[in-house]
């Protein structure tokens, strides 16, 4: 009889979370040993797959279904699954509760995180000492849970879908264009504002250049911190209230000619985008994971800087994969409590800059780069990650 795993947390194909939950779904649907269920609403618009795997998702849509009408009839108290529930931890070790103010509680409940702030005070350490089991998404993360002596944690490193993010011929849609590449939620810890920063000044000098940016995220309000680090112009948002990239970047002194903005593209469609890139940039300050985006991109070839530290050194840690940002100064106390972070890394605009004229300069030493990322990166799928997660449920 297959066990029954409820994934606590939101399934999508937008947000870094949501394609986390979106592959185990996927891969345990045809697993013979669990099956998946998700307790958080299921927006038809927010999964966008092929008719395939939408066919593939039916009883893990209806299983989800019958779990969240359960759920509904209760409020204000904690409810206890018959069954492992995965619960996605956040930085303060808490399981996020339902809608109805309902907690979820599994037999057991497992801690899954990517936590960006190393530092954990007491009631936080307690909580997570109080988790039969964490799995971290970084040898970082798992490092920082030890030396606060929790012992119940392993690492299980994110995926990439190898049908979708590999090496292909390009297109060629943008033909004499050298385009850049930055994606991820804007914020603070993320670093767009050295993107900004180092791509005015390669702009300056290569007017073919066309900075491309997937920063859209279901949570605009983070954009704001990165106002705090003063590398930037204050970020642009329309009437709306979503961040308007091009007039940020025109803010910053970056014609709206030099500036592509994707929008929201769902995960299944980043794929061809993304090998049409010359070179992708990731100054992160922090990352409690390995940057689903960044190894995506490593995935498909394309060339890409990395900055030198937290869970980007699980990717950084093959030589030759990617140009690697090794100047990295403490941030800590620099831009308050949202930045000022000791085990955060402030990557080097000129670094950025040297990175982004060699690969312009020599493109076939990056794709020689791009080349090695891909041979990395393709080997860590999501049935590599689906298959460790199923290890560690059905042994609990």
């Amino acid at each position: 009889m297959r066990r029954r795993v409820v994934i606590h947390w939101g399934v999508s194909s937008f947000f870094g979370w949501g394609v986390y939950g979106l592959n185990l779904a996927l891969h345990w649907s045809l697993d013979p040993l669990v099956e998946p269920l998700t307790s958080y609403p299921l927006r038809p618009d927010q999964v966008v797959v092929d008719p395939l795997k939408e066919r593939l998702l039916a009883p893990f849509r209806a299983e989800s279904r019958g779990l969240q009408e359960k759920l509904a009839a209760f409020s204000n108290r904690t409810v206890t699954a018959d069954g492992p529930v995965l619960a996605a931890l956040g930085n303060d070790f808490r399981v996020s509760a339902l809608a109805n103010d309902l907690t979820l509680a599994g037999t057991p409940t497992i801690g899954v995180v990517f936590f960006e702030i190393p530092h954990l005070d007491a009631d936080t350490v307690a909580r997570a000492k109080a988790l039969p089991l964490i799995v971290a998404g970084s040898t970082w993360n798992e490092r920082i849970l030890r030396e606060h002596g929790v012992e119940r944690v392993t690492t299980v490193i994110q995926g990439i879908d190898p049908t979708l993010f590999h090496p292909a011929p390009r297109a060629g849609w943008m033909p004499g264009r050298f385009l850049v590449f930055s994606g991820g939620k804007l914020e603070l810890r993320k670093g767009q504002d050295l993107v900004i920063a180092a791509f005015r000044r390669f702009a300056e000098r290569h007017r073919d250049a066309l900075l491309v940016t997937a920063w859209h995220s279901p949570w605009p309000q983070f954009a704001r911190t990165v106002d705090a680090s003063g590398r930037a112009a204050p970020v642009v948002f329309d009437a709306a209230g979503k961040v308007d990239a091009v007039g940020w970047a025109a803010a910053n002194g970056i014609p709206p000619d030099q500036v592509l903005d994707l929008g929201a593209v769902p995960n299944a469609l980043m794929a061809p985008i993304l090998r049409e890139m010359d070179v992708a940039l990731f100054p992160n300050r922090s990352e409690g994971g390995t940057n689903l985006v960044a190894m995506e991109c490593m995935a498909s070839g394309v060339p890409t800087i990395l900055s030198a530290n937290t869970g980007h050194l699980d990717l950084t840690a093959h030589p030759g994969a990617a140009f690697v940002l090794s100047e990295q100064r403490p941030v800590a106390g620099a831009y308050g409590p949202v930045g000022g972070t000791p085990g955060w890394g402030e990557s080097s605009v000129d670094e950025i800059v040297a990175h982004l004229e060699a690969a312009y300069a020599d493109r076939n030493d990056a794709r020689r780069r791009g080349a090695a990322g891909a041979d990395a990166v393709g080997r860590l799928t999501w049935a590599r990650t689906a298959a460790a997660m199923r290890d560690i449920v059905v042994a609990v």
